[in-house]
């Protein structure tokens, strides 16, 4: 390159430089033109009024409203489910009792049935040695050997125990009756626990003594006995009729303890009908 181009190059340098020798280089090329600045918004400052107090009472007291509705519509549909809930403990209730009911009367038929046998004995352990009818008395013996022992159908009571917490349970007298009912179930567990204390330390001793082994398996087949026994003698109808003095006595409690229960069933089964309105089942 001459030196004539390279003054023409510096020329054209300095003529594309700003004409104003004071002017700032940078700001003159950065600023941009009006034809290329960014068109900027500015939201308009709005003036918020405060609220007129009555209209912070309206909104506070329609929030009030709305809570109070929700809190009235769960409690409705709460009461709705545990009532549904009751009436299936308490149906159920009612048909437990009606069986227990049924099995008792059934167990007072025939405890009855067994005290009849328990008297026949008893008069025939009294008469003469030497006119006993072996025959008989061995047919009367097997009769009074037995029991029915009764269990109740506690289910739902079980259940209802559990739920007492309910109003419609709280508010009644329904524990009340369960309590009586449990506690004369007791009762009767115990009197049979007796009963069967006094088979097995009576009446047992004095088959298997006394009894042939082909007559004591006809008997408790329903079969007739004959009039064979082994080593009976005065003293063991005296001891056994002695023995069946304890045996009337502790049966004729079981009956009435049978009938007293039977007779608290009644009362629960009505009073749950009748409280919670279970006339159809």
């Amino acid at each position: 390159m001459n030196a004539d181009d390279q003054k023409d190059i510096d020329k054209s340098e300095k003529e594309s430089w700003p004409q104003d020798p004071n002017a700032d280089i940078t700001t003159q090329f950065s600023t941009p033109s009006p034809e290329t600045e960014m068109e900027v918004h500015h939201h308009p400052q709005l003036d918020h009024k405060p609220k007129p107090w009555k209209e912070y009472l309206l909104e506070g007291f329609m929030i009030f409203i709305a809570v109070m509705l929700g809190f009235f519509a769960e409690n409705i549909r709460e009461d709705i489910t545990n009532s549904e809930h009751v009436r299936q403990l308490t149906s159920q209730m009612v048909q437990d009792l009606k069986v227990d009911t049924n099995r008792l009367n059934n167990i007072i038929e025939n405890e009855q049935k067994i005290l009849r046998s328990n008297d026949t004995l008893f008069s025939l352990l009294q008469g003469p040695f030497e006119k006993l009818n072996t025959k008989k008395l061995q047919m009367v013996a097997i009769n009074a050997h037995g029991m029915w022992p009764f269990h109740a159908s506690l289910g739902a009571i079980a259940a209802i125990k559990n739920e007492l917490h309910l109003k419609q349970f709280a508010n009644s007298e329904i524990i009340r009756y369960i309590a009586q009912y449990e506690g004369n179930i007791e009762l009767l567990h115990t009197v049979q626990d007796i009963t069967l204390q006094y088979q097995r330390n009576f009446l047992d001793p004095f088959l298997s003594r006394h009894f042939t082994p082909a007559n004591l398996n006809a008997a408790f087949h329903h079969a007739s006995p004959d009039e064979k026994m082994r080593n009976l003698t005065q003293e063991d109808l005296t001891q056994l009729g002695a023995e069946m003095v304890l045996i009337r006595i502790n049966n004729d409690e079981l009956i009435r303890d049978n009938q007293e229960l039977k007779q608290d069933a009644i009362e629960l089964l009505q009073y749950v009908t009748r409280q919670y309105n279970l006339s159809g089942y």
